[in-house]
């Protein structure tokens, strides 16, 4: 009995050995055959999962919740292993190795560990055509560097480069232009028309064949500072010819003729009333003749009326700006006249051989522009002085008609009343004059 347990413990490494040359000899056929096997398959393109690929591919999304989970809290142990069921199947040689080893005494015991290896070598055998790369591969890819939780210094000191701003702001000069608002206001309108009037020799009634021109500028230049101070300065020029074969004395004669300077100066009183100074003066360019008449009835400075008034200037505005102007009242006027030629100082109120007269009265002017349309506007201006002895009324209105921009039809009518004059016989102190005419107008 003795000798048969020598014996047993003799044959003991023995039987030990042989067991694990079966144990390898097995693992290699079951290698050859799952290799054969998946070659078979691969020729007749027929892929079967088995169950445990089936489990594997269930169980990705438990798995990855898991390492998520794992790396969230900074968990770091042999779990970490399952990056190996995610990343592309790779064939690891620890994996084989440990299923080929003889003593398995120098591998750790871990569940997950043996799980994850069990799994990758149930693939190994039963579905190789699956493997994409191998470990050999990753290892001349490059791992990940062990120093990537390490801080990272840079080599160059950006702070030693960069001049640290100043903790107070320097004071840099800064160049303030200031301008001054301008008060003024420049605009003005001109306008040239023409009247033509063609009667035959023989025309039944009679009449007489002629032509007419007339133009004018008129220029404003306004300053108001929007606060009291207002300064108006408007200059009228106006200068008309006619020719009529009837005269055989003149070529041609004027029909229109005059040079009129409106200044006021107004200290604002209330809103639209302002007390104001202003200065009227107005004569004419030339000659003024009658046909057939050699006498010349006016001329430059002859006469020269310059009136001074002081008093109250109403602003204007009203219909939602169609009627827009100014009405002046001055109850204490200085008005002054002179006549250059002698010969006409008592055309015009001049008596005894003076050339100048003075008087003191009240005035009134009223300048004002009603707009009825785009192409229908009224112009209006009304001059009134009386020394309450003699009395002098201008009443000047144009309507105009706009039929293009450049192109206006104009109706000009002029009533005067002056009984510093020779009475006439049929209009008494009155007088009149009107004109149509179609021309050219121009506003700027």
């Amino acid at each position: 009995m003795a000798k048969t347990q020598i014996i047993f413990v003799t044959l003991q490494p023995i039987l030990n050995i042989k067991q694990m040359i079966l144990k390898h000899i097995l693992v290699v056929l079951c290698l050859t055959f799952s290799l054969t096997a998946s070659a078979q398959r691969q020729k007749t393109h027929k892929k079967e999962v088995s169950t445990v690929v089936e489990a594997y591919i269930d169980s990705l999304a438990k798995s990855k919740l898991r390492i998520d989970t794992l790396a969230t809290v900074g968990r770091r142990t042999s779990e970490d292993q399952l990056y190996r069921l995610f990343i592309p199947l790779t064939f690891y040689h620890s994996t084989a190795r440990k299923a080929l080893a003889i003593d398995d005494s120098q591998w750790k015991n871990d569940e997950v560990d043996e799980a994850v290896n069990e799994t990758m070598l149930h693939v190994y055998l039963n579905r190789p055509d699956l493997v994409s790369v191998t470990e050999r591969d990753l290892k001349k890819a490059g791992g990940i560097r062990e120093d990537f939780d390490k801080t990272v210094k840079p080599k160059v000191d950006l702070a030693e480069h960069v001049k640290p701003l100043p903790d107070e702001v320097e004071d840099i000069p800064v160049g303030v232009m200031i301008r001054k608002p301008n008060f003024w206001t420049l605009s003005g309108d001109g306008n040239l028309q023409f009247l033509q009037n063609y009667v035959s020799g023989n025309w039944y009634k009679g009449g007489e064949s002629n032509y007419s021109m007339v133009g004018g500028l008129t220029f404003r230049a306004i300053y108001n500072n929007k606060s009291k101070l207002k300064v108006d300065n408007t200059l009228e020029l106006k200068l008309g010819f006619q020719t009529s074969k009837a005269d055989t004395l003149h070529k041609f004669k004027t029909n229109n003729d005059l040079i009129r300077y409106t200044g006021k100066i107004g200290l604002q009183a209330t809103k639209g009333w302002y007390y104001t100074l202003q200065l009227l003066a107005y004569t004419q360019f030339t000659r003024g003749y009658k046909s057939n008449d050699s006498f010349v009835y006016s001329d430059f400075m002859s006469p020269l009326n310059i009136n001074v008034g002081l008093g109250m200037d109403y602003a204007v505005n009203t219909l939602n700006g169609r009627l827009k102007g100014n009405v002046n009242l001055s109850p204490l006027s200085f008005n002054f006249r002179y006549v250059g030629r002698k010969s006409l100082a008592a055309n015009y109120g001049i008596k005894g051989d003076h050339q100048t007269m003075e008087d003191f009265g009240s005035q009134l002017t009223t300048d004002l522009t009603w707009v009825f349309s785009d192409i229908v506007r009224w112009k209006t201006r009304l001059y009134a002085y009386t020394t309450y002895k003699r009395t002098e009324i201008e009443w000047e209105n144009t309507v105009a008609l706009q039929v293009s921009k450049y192109i206006s039809a104009n109706i000009f009518v002029y009533p005067r009343f002056d009984d510093s004059t020779q009475r006439d016989e049929d209009l008494g102190y009155w007088q009149f004059k009107e004109y149509c005419s179609l021309g050219f107008a121009y506003s700027f």
